[in-house]
């Protein structure tokens, strides 16, 4: 057992014959009483996010999750595949439990979860580089603005960014929002 006290964002417990994994956590003391824990959950088995409600000192069954950092190789239409880079073992994983596979990229290596043999979850860089292969002329001396314009990135993405950001050029976009974050 573990105290909801100690749930962070990435931990794993299991609730009801169901594996969540804490997305956001909230510690909320109001004046008299005891202190309620808010938290934002994901479903691993459905995919699904809700938000859950504790009061301190309230306990959750801890599960064990293993994590290895894997290589990405390449998707189809239902799994994503991946290679241990120690064993040369390769793992696929359904496209379901990586609701943001689009920000999968060839050779790059990510955080995968699993509980025994069966993966739960993909974990994403706050910030990945990529590269622009389509957007229009760029503005000469607009690079103070906070003007933007549609831009599509290697990976299949649209996106807007910065009106001086031009064909070829790196780009940092937010994995969490799909949004320009910074040139890279």
């Amino acid at each position: 057992m573990i105290s909801v006290t100690d749930l962070r964002a990435g931990i794993t417990y299991e609730e009801d014959g169901q594996l969540l994994m804490v997305v956001s956590y909230e510690h909320i003391k109001m004046g008299r009483g005891s202190a309620n824990i808010k938290i934002k959950v994901k479903n691993l088995k459905t995919g699904s996010t809700l938000e859950k409600s504790y009061i301190n000192g309230a306990k959750v069954s801890d599960v064990h999750v293993q994590k290895k950092d894997l290589q990405y190789l390449y998707k189809d239409d239902v799994f994503a595949y991946f290679m241990n880079p120690e064993t040369y073992d390769q793992i696929q994983v359904d496209l379901i439990k990586i609701p943001e596979h689009q920000f999968l990229k060839e050779g790059e290596s990510f955080n995968v979860s699993f509980l025994g043999d069966d993966a739960l979850a993909v974990a994403f860089p706050s910030k990945m580089i990529f590269r622009v292969v389509d957007t229009s002329p760029n503005v000469k001396g607009n690079s103070a603005t906070n003007v933007f314009k549609e831009a599509t990135l290697e990976n299949g993405i649209q996106t807007k960014v910065p009106l001086f950001i031009s064909i070829g050029e790196s780009i940092k976009v937010d994995t969490r929002t799909g949004a320009y974050s910074e040139k890279a």
